[in-house]
């Protein structure tokens, strides 16, 4: 089977301590491109959320969102007391040196945000270990969400995939059936044209060189290996999609050589009907090209 692109899914897990909440989002791209957003106190999963989504998925412009909220009275951040200290005894220097004896007021939202003072929370190797198990838990759930709604989209793809390589079938079924005519009506047309001129001039047409003729003509415009290697491929097409193996590579290279072999057909046609089937089967394979576009 195949599958889409585009898809969404999510995880959350909530303790006494935090919560948290993976957020992956895929769309089309030719190859698999990741951009993960973490809070800097997890920054240390990246790597293993990479490995993950690598794992997992082949193509696609992926998102992975990562949110921790803490819900005690834990914080992300841990204060400097040291730090802070030390900023305050400058402060008083200052007001010193001023030669004021008054109180002095100091903004705390102003202090924190001095460097150094507030300080990342460091994790220990096995606190590291814990929040590792619970995110790829947490990934490996909003992954398989992802791919169920990837699936869902791609039977959707599968169906008209299908649908537009029935009208190219079809098409190739008429464009058999007219080759054969095609001939027998220039070996018509050439002879009456040459009847019509010999009839003035009294003379009799040589019909070896007719014969000849109608036999050049016939093979320049024979179209029958160009329909069995389109029909070949449109086999192929409808195989891959049902494989297990990933298919949107092998898919657009197949649309590929389906549009050179009916642009072929297009090249040597000097028939009306057959133009018109050519027509409907480029629009048809244009259909197909879209699509696979959207297909992992």
């Amino acid at each position: 089977m195949i599958y889409s692109m585009t898809g969404y899914g999510d995880a959350q897990l909530e303790t006494g301590e935090f919560s948290l909440l993976v957020e992956i989002k895929s769309l089309n791209n030719r190859f698999l491109k990741t951009m993960i957003k973490l809070p800097d106190v997890l920054a240390f999963a990246e790597p293993e959320v990479e490995r993950l989504i690598r794992h997992n998925l082949c193509r696609g412009s992926v998102s992975c969102t990562i949110h921790l909220r803490y819900t005690s009275d834990t914080s992300a951040f841990d204060i400097n007391p040291v730090t802070a200290k030390y900023y305050l005894s400058f402060l008083e220097q200052i007001i010193t040196l001023q030669g004021n004896k008054g109180t002095m007021r100091i903004d705390l939202a102003s202090l924190l945000q001095l460097p150094g003072v507030c300080e990342l929370r460091r994790y220990d190797s096995e606190e590291h270990e814990k929040f590792l198990k619970i995110l790829s838990e947490l990934i490996q759930q909003a992954l398989d969400r992802l791919q169920v709604m990837r699936a869902d989209e791609g039977q959707i793809l599968f169906e008209d995939l299908r649908q537009n390589c029935q009208v190219i079938h079809s098409r190739l079924r008429d464009l058999a059936g007219m080759t054969d005519q095609v001939v027998d009506q220039y070996r018509q047309r050439i002879q009456d044209r040459v009847n019509r001129m010999l009839s003035e001039a009294n003379l009799k047409m040589d019909e070896d060189l007719l014969a000849k003729e109608v036999a050049i003509y016939a093979e320049r415009c024979d179209i029958n290996e160009e329909i069995s290697r389109l029909d070949s491929h449109l086999t192929q097409f409808l195989e891959t999609c049902e494989s297990e193996q990933q298919a949107g590579r092998r898919l657009d290279f197949l649309t590929q050589e389906m549009l050179r072999e009916a642009n072929t057909i297009a090249s040597k046609s000097n028939s009306a009907p057959i133009s018109h089937c050519v027509v409907d089967i480029k629009v048809a394979i244009d259909r197909l090209k879209e699509q696979v576009q959207n297909v992992e």
